[in-house]
């Protein structure tokens, strides 16, 4: 009997080991907070866009982020999407001067 309860507490100690060293990995990986899934069909004022960020998961689109804190995902091919990426990176750049 006394064998019996051994081994089944062993079982249950290297099952918690397990889910406590599965959870561990999966939390110690860099993961965003938001990200896009559906895309905006408008066009977002440029002046008013601080920063964007590019993913490629779950689907390919630019996030940007404007003066208000307010996400817009926007599909990245569009010619306005480039120029506003442009005027951020350029913004960036005087900044760092």
């Amino acid at each position: 009997m006394k064998l019996h309860t051994t081994l089944i507490l062993v079982i249950v100690w290297l099952g918690v080991f397990a889910l406590r060293t599965a959870e561990g990995s999966v939390a110690s990986q860099s993961m965003r907070k938001l990200s896009c899934v559906n895309l905006s069909a408008q066009k977002v004022d440029i002046r008013s866009i601080v920063s964007y960020e590019k993913q490629k998961v779950p689907v390919e689109a630019v996030m940007f982020i404007t003066a208000n804190g307010i996400r817009i995902c926007v599909h990245p091919d569009q010619k306005w999407v480039q120029s506003a990426i442009k005027r951020v990176e350029r913004r960036r750049t005087a900044r760092r001067r």
